[in-house]
């Protein structure tokens, strides 16, 4: 065998323990996890700062350096998120649904852990403790492989997380980390069917993309973010700005970020030139179609096609003027990645039309798009946003870590 099919067979194991723990068992092992983040700090800031040391000398961008970054206020902000985990009701063994035929067989449906879930993700140490923790609150062992970049930090959180779990009488195999990051590695994930029941990529377009068009083991899409702001003639445009600020600017590394700024062409001269302050405090680089350009002038460059369909995850934005609603839907239907999408009007019709019409895992109505996440929709950590159509859509919570089986109680029948 392997070293990645002996992991597999570990984390198979470990997951039929894990599926019967009980909330408690898991809830104990959670708070033990959650304390020794605390306690390893120190452990946890030197080996990021190894990584981050090694990101720069390579000359890595400013936005993926701040994914790849923990500080003390970080490592708070994961141990606050999985001490939310351990406050929320625990899905497995829930009773969907129970009827009773007219044979006289009661047939019930009730939620059940997937088996051993993989995550391949990039240079996110923060995705390492969010993954884990939710597979084990949901019932899941998983096998976690994140990206060369954050080597050093993804091997400190699993060793700190699979002493807690042996500390709390649960399986260490319950969480593991392929260390080789090599594509050879994720080649094998890919392909462990034997072992592994679903895989969930995070990360940018190309890893995604490589995931879904060659893993055999069935795939969640996530995360693919080419995100809109649509800013109505009918718009509160100090709101507006505010949230334009906030969607683009307040961390675009990551994916429910807004990539594309759509303005109505009625609103358009007054608008930008009063947006256009608050980007400037990030440096962010504005790429325009020839009408947004004409208004911002040398503060802005020529957007190509190209600009439209990307996710930049930099401090970039695409500008485009519309001349109605229904442009802004179109240019949506046509470049969004079904995602997060937003508008900002003060007419409920349009409002309507908007959440309505528009196709994606989250409409916002006067809000920012960097709302869709599992801790701010009251789901805890989150394992991804799905952007596909399956059982699990949006911020990927407990209950879509669950599968669900039949029960059925007779007293003798037979067909």
């Amino acid at each position: 065998m392997t070293e990645l099919e002996i992991m597999g067979a570990a984390a198979k194991k470990a997951a039929r323990v894990l599926a019967v723990a009980g909330t408690t068992k898991k809830n104990d092992a959670l708070e033990a996890i959650r304390l020794a983040l605390l306690k390893n700090k120190d452990r946890i800031l030197a080996a990021n700062a190894a990584d981050i040391e090694t990101a720069e000398n390579s000359g890595i961008k400013r936005a993926f350096l701040d994914r790849l970054l923990l500080t003390q206020e970080r490592i708070d902000g994961i141990s606050q998120s999985v001490s939310e985990l351990i406050s929320l009701s625990d899905p497995i063994g829930e009773v969907i649904s129970m009827s009773d035929r007219p044979n006289g067989l009661t047939i019930g449906k009730k939620r059940v852990p997937l088996g051993v879930i993989g995550i391949i993700y990039e240079a996110r140490p923060n995705v390492t403790v969010d993954a884990a923790a939710l597979c084990l609150k949901s019932g899941n062992a998983c096998i976690l492989r994140g990206g060369k970049e954050a080597i050093n930090s993804n091997s400190v959180l699993v060793d700190i997380m699979r002493e807690a779990l042996a500390g709390a009488g649960l399986p260490e195999d319950c969480i593991s980390l392929v260390r080789d990051t090599s594509r050879e590695s994720a080649k094998e994930l890919m392909g462990l069917r034997e072992y592994v029941n679903v895989l969930i990529p995070r990360g940018g377009s190309g890893l995604i993309k490589s995931v879904v068009e060659n893993a055999s083991v069935p795939v969640i899409e996530t995360g693919i973010g080419n995100c809109h702001v649509y800013v109505d003639s009918e718009a509160d445009l100090e709101m507006a700005a505010k949230i334009v600020e906030n969607a683009k600017c307040s961390r675009p590394s990551v994916c429910n970020s807004m990539e594309t700024l759509l303005v109505h062409e009625t609103v358009a001269e007054e608008f930008l030139p009063l947006v256009l302050p608050r980007l400037n405090k990030y440096n962010v680089e504005l790429r325009c179609d020839p009408k947004a350009l004409k208004i911002l002038g040398n503060a802005a460059i020529a957007a190509t096609d190209a600009d439209w369909e990307t996710e930049y995850d930099d401090y970039i934005l695409a500008i485009k003027i519309v001349a109605d609603i229904d442009e802004a839907m179109n240019h949506i239907a046509r470049y969004g990645t079904e995602h997060s999408e937003a508008i900002v009007t003060d007419n409920y019709t349009k409002a309507q039309r908007f959440l309505n019409e528009v196709d994606a895992a989250a409409v916002y109505v006067n809000a920012s798009t960097r709302f869709t996440d599992g801790g701010e929709f009251g789901l805890g950590a989150e394992i991804g946003i799905s952007t596909q159509k399956m059982h699990a859509r949006g911020p990927m919570g407990l209950r879509e870590m669950t599968s669900c089986k039949y029960v059925i109680y007779g007293n003798g029948q037979i067909r």
